[in-house]
């Protein structure tokens, strides 16, 4: 298997991108995401995935290892193959996709174009564990979402709501609207309870 291709990008679309390297041209399929990473630059290192097929072998670009490690972890999901994941990657953020998958938000995958609610349940079904691993939930937000979670957190506690329902009301609602301050968290939050 490829890890790495490095050479002249020679041809450019939002969709695929063409790098010389050796005296050959790739094609690479990429996502809007890489595309933005890469475009302006004449020269450019995207890590690979290939795809074997009976009628084609493919090959999919990406920025850097973590948007590719998110691809190759949505392609293990049964419904989603490699078109769909670069949709997916296009359309969102590897962060956003886990911020989704981990508070379960089914909406935000859905507006995903060939996403449908039992696809989007299936993901989150069985990508949660693998994304949250080794990742606290802290850790999904910014620093200061974090400190302001943890406050909220600590006063509806104080309150007498259940910590794990509260935790996950929470997460929600940062995703949903990052950089609240605590007033306003805890303001949206009383009202959801």
């Amino acid at each position: 298997m490829y890890e790495f291709i490095k050479g002249t990008i020679s041809g450019l679309t939002p969709a695929g991108v063409v790098v010389e390297a050796g005296g050959i041209g790739y094609f690479l399929h990429i996502s809007i995401n890489t595309y933005s990473r890469i475009n302006g630059k004449e020269n450019s290192k995207l890590f690979l995935h290939q795809v074997v097929r009976e009628d084609a072998q493919l090959l999919y670009g990406f920025a850097d290892k973590d948007e590719r490690d998110f691809f190759r972890m949505l392609i293990l999901v049964n419904g989603i193959g490699a078109a769909i994941a670069i949709m997916m990657l296009s359309s969102y953020l590897p962060d956003d996709l886990r911020n989704a998958i981990l508070t379960e938000n089914v909406n935000l995958l859905k507006s995903i174009k060939g996403i449908g609610a039992k696809t989007a349940q299936r993901v989150i079904i069985e990508l949660k564990d693998k994304v949250g691993k080794g990742v606290a939930s802290d850790k999904i937000f910014k620093t200061g979402d974090s400190v302001v979670r943890n406050e909220a957190l600590s006063a509806l506690e104080m309150l007498g709501f259940n910590k794990k329902a509260v935790e996950n009301s929470l997460d929600q609602i940062i995703a949903a609207q990052p950089g609240l301050t605590v007033e306003q968290l805890l303001k949206i939050a009383l009202k959801s309870f």
